[in-house]
């Protein structure tokens, strides 16, 4: 996978169909988002380092990161640089799955993130 499309995991793909029908969110572009900016807040390490893109969710970077594209790509590098990797575009894109991952693996298993109100909530208080 490359930074120019964003490609999902199977088991990542059947979380954001849930959470499609429990928050109303229709775009997958929209719950990437989310899931990229909770897990790139979590200052953990992500303990997934090898992930299978193998479901028929795929998106181009635009698509994904939207007019705030060039906001998204500084934040991946940051993470790189503050993970100690260098931010070449391998290391961009690998951080970018695997923390688009984790983030919806948290949207999907907390019981508080799988509303709207719950999202805006764990950013807004």
């Amino acid at each position: 996978m490359s930074l120019d499309n964003v490609r999902l995991s199977q088991p990542a793909k059947d979380r954001l169909v849930r959470l499609k029908r429990t928050t109303g969110i229709t775009q997958w572009n929209v719950l990437c988002r989310w899931a990229l900016a909770l897990s790139l807040n979590d200052p953990s390490t992500p303990l997934v380092k090898d992930i299978t893109t193998d479901s028929n969710v795929d998106m181009t970077w635009k698509t994904f990161a939207g007019q705030h594209r060039d906001i998204y790509l500084a934040l991946l590098k940051k993470r790189c640089a503050d993970d100690g990797n260098e931010p070449t575009d391998e290391n961009v894109t690998r951080t970018l799955t695997i923390h688009l991952h984790r983030g919806i693996g948290y949207l999907g298993g907390q019981k508080e993130l799988t509303t709207v109100e719950g999202m805006v909530g764990s950013v807004a208080g």
